[in-house]
């Protein structure tokens, strides 16, 4: 293939993020764009130099197409581009149901195409700097808060905001969910605004994250212990302390323990994102974020959607929260 042809299949938030990276590619060109709303597909297609598209001429003039349509949109346009023939990108969810996933998973074997979730932080510095260092957790605390934004409000604060640490957590522990115990509520919106939940893994390790999207500040911070050390990351300043026996400075009166206190440099992750998915392609590399990655965030985040609901409905049984 001479030259890879992508089309982005969504022009609104994210998609127009997309559709600017992939007009300033090097092994890429931007083939068009396309949105359910043809006055914003054609506004995100003049600031990226292209051209608004129906969704199957989009098909016809792309070898590769990235949807970051809606969640709801997201099995219908990657499973129509799979069957067409063509590589996808497809944003976070990979889809809305599990079954969902699995068709497209089985679309893409099918048709020998590369499938990739767009779960951005596996490409981040911050994922390469907390991974390399602590690969057997036993115990982590992941808070993720944020001010209200009308943008993602389609979707519960899970699948807008949490799934990116349950997709972090999950890289991190190799071991199935073993339970999922969670709360949330609707605040804002029609869907959940604040939720915890206290995922435990078959292996013992325990995680407890906490996602709200209408909070009055920005904050992400998370803990982990392991028989590695204890490491503290504020993702904000972009500092991580850990104190263990393998790097650092000695820390007198511990009997060899030692601390380590890093920052690290943010990079383009979009970018990172889309040179790992031409990479796949042009260069058979492997795939970072498969199906069954995507999979796995998506089985998580229904679990936690499951268990949030099931504690609500406890709660309103018992008058501690009224319908």
């Amino acid at each position: 293939m001479s030259e890879l042809r992508i089309g982005v299949a969504g022009a609104g938030h994210f998609g127009r993020f997309h559709t600017l990276k992939v007009a300033a590619s090097k092994r890429a060109t931007l083939s068009g764009v396309y949105d359910l709303s043809p006055e914003r597909a054609a506004l995100v297609a003049k600031e990226a130099g292209t051209q608004p598209l129906s969704f199957d001429a989009l098909l016809d003039a792309s070898d590769a197409v990235i949807v970051a349509a809606p969640a709801e949109a997201h099995f219908d346009l990657a499973g129509q581009a799979l069957r067409a023939g063509k590589h996808v990108l497809v944003e976070k969810p990979i889809a809305a149901t599990l079954e969902e996933a699995d068709a497209l998973a089985a679309l893409a074997i099918d048709h020998n195409r590369i499938l990739q979730v767009g779960h951005l932080l596996r490409y981040s510095a911050e994922h390469k700097a907390i991974s390399e260092r602590m690969s057997r957790p036993l115990y982590l605390d992941c808070v993720r808060i944020a001010p209200f934004k009308p943008r993602g409000t389609d979707v519960s604060v899970i699948l807008d905001l949490m799934i990116h640490d349950l997709d972090f957590v999950l890289s991190l522990v190799d071991s199935p969910i073993a339970s999922v115990d969670a709360v949330g509520a609707p605040v804002a919106s029609e869907h959940e605004d604040i939720a915890n939940a206290r995922v435990r893994f078959e292996n013992g390790c325990v995680a407890t994250i906490t996602a709200s999207r209408i909070s009055l500040k920005t904050e992400r911070k998370m803990r982990l212990f392991s028989q590695e050390g204890y490491m503290s990351v504020d993702f904000g300043a972009r500092k991580l302390m850990m104190i263990g026996r393998e790097r650092g400075f000695p820390i007198p009166g511990t009997g060899g323990g030692k601390i380590e206190e890093i920052t690290w440099k943010d990079h383009d992750t979009l970018e990172a994102e889309h040179a790992a998915f031409t990479a796949s392609i042009l260069d058979g590399a492997k795939v970072l974020v498969d199906a069954q990655a995507g999979r796995r965030a998506l089985a998580a985040a229904l679990a936690v959607t499951a268990s949030m609901r099931d504690s609500r409905a406890v709660a309103e049984a018992s008058g501690l929260i009224r319908i």
